[in-house]
């Protein structure tokens, strides 16, 4: 060890004798369970601080950048930088700017000596906090830090310029064992003995029997596989009936099944491979991380259901379609020889999926990228015999040519001429569907219309909440009654996912992004108005100007197709509140397959179970806590307490842990613009949301409550704003603050319990967005 590094460890208790460092360290017996559990917290994905990852060791051998991925002025794309698919070497991705955080080159030093994960774990020791107290502001958290990434030579001037910026940030640090075993590895050459990843014979024979079902030669399936991959390149998918659950991914590869896989590296999955592609199942080598885990069965029932959807039916193939812009910008014209209803149906069977891979791809980041929904709202889909799109084939040969999707041209200037040409073809697709809708042969919007789930589906109901700067998604009709609704035929929910997931390109232009999310704002509008057709007609002006307060009413008349009132609504209305009487009898009919029968934060809706508060995984405390719920921060100020997601840690003296997700829903008088989201901002409307579990990826505060004081808890809660109560008076006595002395252990309770009520879900939490309260 480097005399300097081994004196300050003995001065922090790190080592007691000179032979201290006898034994050899093993990266994945020793380190890798510091690192996921203390690293890849905040280390994970694209937004980790510097781009280094460490999910895997390859990342960790890759080092750091100065480059952030998530750059919303960036004028011109850069060059990918993915871990395992665009650099196979060390060497390569120093080329790419890359530095290492670890010894490197002669003798196992780095450039000059320095090596600065050792000096950035001795730094954090230098400047001891007080337990459970706030951090200085300067030290910032979150989207907004300001990263400096500081490579080896720079290190000094790191350490005299942000002296509580040592590692792990702002947070409680690792235990003296953690330090004493991660720094002797950095001394022994930091070496990686990772192994190579195994799969069991069970899952070699499906993922076989899978491949060669993708890689058929007829020109049907070819586009059929070309369909799936570009519908399920994001999962992680695993084989249902098998112990072990072990995750894939679906990619292209150069080589055939039965070769290594070679992944053929495009921005995009519709990108042009440039070769013959071979789709191939590869194991997931990263360590599973909660927030970008989505989760997706091959088993015999979804091979049996792809086979009688797409193959049953009578449909050929003239020639296969490339991957030209206008091939990659409109997805009904590319698989236009599918079924619609095939492509449809199989959307519906797994919608929490594909709605989550809006949320928990790389588009939903930033608060600029959320705001273009509410803070919570319901999602319910048309049933595919009352889509147009799928039940009138001259209807669909009209509409399909207006159903480009924004986004495909990342130069400014033409990315502002083509989004106006897109804009365009979206009017004109409103208007040809609005007449089609409106035909006098065709009757008006029913309850029968809505999509049911043939009675068993439970991703017929589905309720999004945002956090301001990301989002979740459940099935069940969560929450107090939401402000909107969404209502998605096949074409809004075919565009969102093309938009948001697979013609998204994280490292492109601002062009590209401000196209993207300003498509989407047309598609979360259409999906409000959609509903509306289902309301009386004399009542759907007046709640869409409730929904679009303020400025937003000049961009419902320049930019939102008109609510209409021509064709009036199948269903029957006896009150003067119709959303709320269509959602009762929603809530009453579809209690079967809702999985939200929320006793907690609805109280006594319709079809609720007649026991009471006995969702799945509530806990003794819900009837108590269930005070704080669907209360507006007008009545009940201790709203304004809490960030967007907190967790309560609920525990007795048996070791019993209850959890809850304490969600936090502003209320805007629009979603319609991109920026000034203060200026819309009501918080005196704001409520919250109280549900039983793990909802959100990014925890930003967590109480830790004994069950005996529970009551306690929630009196204190109502007392706030008085004199003598205050958001301090909460925080000092329940709160969990980064330099919590257990905050490691409790933050870790938030995994183990997805571990033990859902392991299939369960990855690593993420803790960058833990607030300093």
């Amino acid at each position: 060890m480097a005399w300097k590094s081994l004196i300050a460890a003995v001065c922090l208790g790190i080592v007691a004798s000179a032979d201290v460092f006898s034994e050899d360290i093993s990266y994945n017996k020793h380190i890798r369970p510091v690192i996921e559990a203390k690293c890849v917290v905040c280390h994970a994905c694209y937004d980790a601080p510097c781009q280094l990852i460490l999910t895997h060791s390859d990342g960790f051998a890759r080092g750091a950048s100065k480059q952030p991925v998530y750059d919303g002025l960036r004028v011109s794309p850069v060059q990918p930088t993915r871990l395992f698919i665009d650099a196979s070497s060390t060497g390569q991705w120093r080329d790419r700017g890359f530095f290492s955080v670890l010894p490197e080159g002669k003798n196992g030093n780095s450039g000059d000596g320095t090596r600065v994960l050792e000096q950035l774990l001795l730094m954090h020791e230098e400047h001891e906090l007080e337990p459970n107290s706030r951090l200085p502001e300067a030290t910032g958290f979150g989207l907004k830090r300001d990263n400096f990434c500081p490579s080896p030579d720079e290190v000094k001037e790191y350490r005299k310029a942000f002296p509580h910026g040592g590692m792990p940030l702002g947070v409680t640090g690792l235990t003296k064992s953690e330090r004493k075993t991660l720094l002797e590895w950095v001394e022994q050459g930091a070496r990686f003995d990772t192994p190579a990843v195994h799969v069991a014979a069970p899952i070699n024979q499906e993922i076989a029997d899978w491949e060669r079902f993708l890689n058929g030669n007829s020109l049907r399936r070819q586009l059929l596989a070309r369909w799936l991959y570009e519908h399920l390149f994001m999962a992680h998918l695993y084989f249902e009936g098998l112990e072990d659950k072990q995750f894939f991914q679906l990619v292209r590869s150069s080589t055939p099944s039965g070769k290594p896989i070679k992944v053929i590296a495009t921005r995009r999955p519709n990108d042009d491979p440039g070769r013959a592609i071979f789709y191939r199942l590869q194991p997931v080598q990263s360590t599973i991380v909660y927030k970008t885990h989505v989760t997706f069965a091959l088993d015999k029932a979804v091979l049996d259901r792809i086979n009688t959807l797409f193959l049953e039916n009578d449909w050929d193939v003239e020639r296969l379609p490339g991957y030209a812009d206008e091939d990659r910008s409109n997805p009904f014209q590319t698989f236009a020889p599918i079924p619609a209803a095939a492509r449809y149906r199989f959307m519906l069977d797994h919608a929490e999926y594909f709605v989550r891979t809006f949320i928990r791809g790389p588009v939903c980041h930033g608060q600029i990228a959320t705001a273009v929904i509410r803070e919570q709202f319901w999602v319910l889909f048309q049933a595919p015999d009352s889509d147009l799109y799928l039940t009138s084939k001259d209807y669909r040969k009209q509409a399909t040519p207006f159903m480009d999707i924004a986004g495909v041209e990342q130069d400014l200037l033409d990315g502002a001429k083509t989004w106006f040409s897109v804009k365009d073809q979206y009017d004109l697709y409103g208007s040809v569907r609005q007449a089609a809708y409106e035909n006098p042969g065709n009757a008006g919007a029913g309850f029968n219309h809505i999509w049911d789930g043939e009675g068993e589906n439970t991703n017929a109901l589905l309720t999004v909440f945002r956090h301001h700067d990301n989002a979740s998604v459940r099935k069940g009709l969560i929450g107090d009654y939401p402000l909107t609704v969404w209502w998605m035929d096949y074409p809004l929910f075919e565009r969102g996912y093309y938009n948001l997931v697979v013609n998204f390109d994280v490292f492109g232009s601002i062009a590209h992004q401000a196209q993207t999310r300003l498509y989407f704002d047309l598609i979360r509008n259409d999906a409000e108005r959609n509903f509306l057709r289902l309301l009386p007609a004399k009542a759907r002006q007046s709640l869409i100007d409730e929904w679009y307060q303020g400025s937003a009413q000049l961009k419902l008349m320049t930019s939102y197709q008109q609510v209409s009132d021509k064709k009036p609504s199948a269903i029957r209305y006896e009150t003067d509140d119709p959303k709320r009487e269509l959602l009762d009898r929603l809530l009453y009919s579809f209690s079967g397959i809702n999985e939200g029968p929320d006793a907690i934060n609805r109280g006594k809706s319709p079809g609720r179970r007649q026991q009471g508060l006995d969702s799945p995984g509530t806990g003794h405390s819900a009837g108590t806590l269930r005070r704080v719920a669907a209360r507006p921060a007008s009545e009940f100020p201790a709203v304004k307490l809490f960030p967007d997601v907190s967790f309560l840690r609920v525990f007795d003296s048996a070791g019993t842990v209850e959890l809850y997700t304490l969600i936090r829903n502003r209320m805007h008088s629009n979603v319609a613009f991109m920026f000034a989201e203060d200026l819309r901002y009501q918080p005196q409307q704001d409520t919250l949301t109280l549900y039983p579990g793990v909802l959100a990826s990014y925890p930003n505060f967590i109480f830790n409550i004994n069950i005996d004081e529970v009551d306690d808890f929630v009196d204190t809660l109502l007392k706030v704003d008085d004199e003598r109560v205050s958001a301090k008076t909460v925080i000092s006595k329940w709160g969990v603050r980064r330099t919590h002395p257990h905050f490691w252990e409790l933050f870790q309770t938030l995994t183990d319990y997805l571990q033990e009520h859902n392991p299939l879900e369960a990855g690593v939490m993420d803790m960058s967005r833990y607030k300093n309260l």
